[in-house]
């Protein structure tokens, strides 16, 4: 059982909302391999 959720928003069709999401996957993705690893992810850019 997972304790965390996720909220679907609408996807931004503007090229900045585009470009946000895209950032936010990669940090996440970033985050997740990190955990796998067992090292603390990096907080922030």
């Amino acid at each position: 059982m997972s304790k965390t959720s996720a909220l679907a928003l609408a996807p931004s069709s503007t090229l900045f909302g585009r470009l946000m999401a895209t950032i936010d996957r990669l940090l996440m993705k970033s985050a997740e391999i990190a955990n796998r690893n067992g090292d603390l992810p990096r907080f922030g850019l």
